[in-house]
């Protein structure tokens, strides 16, 4: 069947469905006449009537109710197909602080790229808290405590566990006791967060330490990776350096279950296939 009688199938599927051209071309957007064309078009072509005018509407022939349920199953189908393939292939914005995003988010990019060629994924990598509506993100990594906002859902990836970390070239293996005076023999590395001000006010409030101090847990990493110090840093950030042995791990501390990592989403927006994929990809990095 050709596309002129597709577009007639849809023409005559409104028109069985309100019994009234007006309202068929309200839906479709187009004039009566235009409606009235397109049934006479498929009128022509089975050599069938398939409505009995009226002054007020219309009403179905015997051949019109045998042909349009399934012309309405067809096109509902086609429809949802369509839409499904529409989702599938949408841009997700993805918003997550920039440390995870250079840390954790872009070496497994290539591998979710991979694995979904159709979904265009759109990072912003921000420490400011997602407004979903203001800012045009479908999903946000967030660290800290829970959010709480009642317009979204939440769900936990993972505690918070710190982790000191240097590179080799500094500290060639872990220390049998990593205690504060092991590490204030080094240069500490601070990120925004200053995890090593409040492990040695809750360690060993009395020792001298010296810091070096950077404003994202990424370049902290960095610095440690250079071997210019010692960083305290979640897990998550450091597990690949780690297994590729540019980190060496001195000390790992009990998780932190009154924060962590949290996939959020806006709870009335409808989750499409692809929203669906990146949140299966996320989770299962964790």
């Amino acid at each position: 069947m050709s596309f002129q009688n597709l577009n007639a199938l849809r023409h005559f599927e409104a028109a069985a469905r309100h019994l009234n051209l007006r309202l068929a071309a309200e839906e479709l957007h187009v004039t009566q006449g235009a409606v009235s064309q397109q049934i006479r078009v498929l009128e022509d072509v089975l050599q069938t009537r398939l409505f009995t005018r009226h002054p007020r509407g219309l009403s179905l022939t015997e051949a019109g109710h045998r042909l349009h349920e399934p012309v309405a199953q067809a096109l509902g189908l086609i429809s949802s197909s369509i839409a499904e393939l529409h989702s599938f292939s949408d841009r997700v914005t993805l918003s997550l602080p920039p440390s995870l995003a250079a840390k954790w988010l872009v070496p497994r990019l290539p591998g979710f790229a991979e694995a979904h060629p159709n979904v265009e994924l759109q990072i912003v990598a921000s420490e400011r808290i997602t407004d979903f509506a203001r800012d045009n993100v479908d999903l946000a990594i967030r660290q800290g405590p829970a959010p709480q906002e009642s317009a979204v859902t939440v769900e936990k990836l993972a505690p918070i566990r710190l982790v000191a970390v240097t590179g080799p070239s500094l500290v060639a293996r872990a220390p049998v006791l990593a205690r504060a005076s092991f590490f204030a023999q080094y240069p500490l590395i601070e990120d925004g967060h200053r995890p090593w001000q409040a492990w040695f006010a809750r360690e060993a409030p009395e020792t001298p330490w010296k810091r070096l101090s950077f404003n994202q847990t990424a370049l902290a990493i960095d610095a440690a990776e250079a071997g210019q110090g010692i960083a305290l840093v979640p897990d998550v950030l450091v597990n690949d350096a780690l297994e590729k042995r540019r980190l060496v791990r001195l000390r790992e501390e009990p998780p932190d279950e009154t924060r962590g990592l949290y996939l959020v989403r806006p709870a009335k927006t409808p989750e499409t296939r692809s929203h669906r994929a990146v949140a299966d990809w996320i989770r299962a990095g964790f």
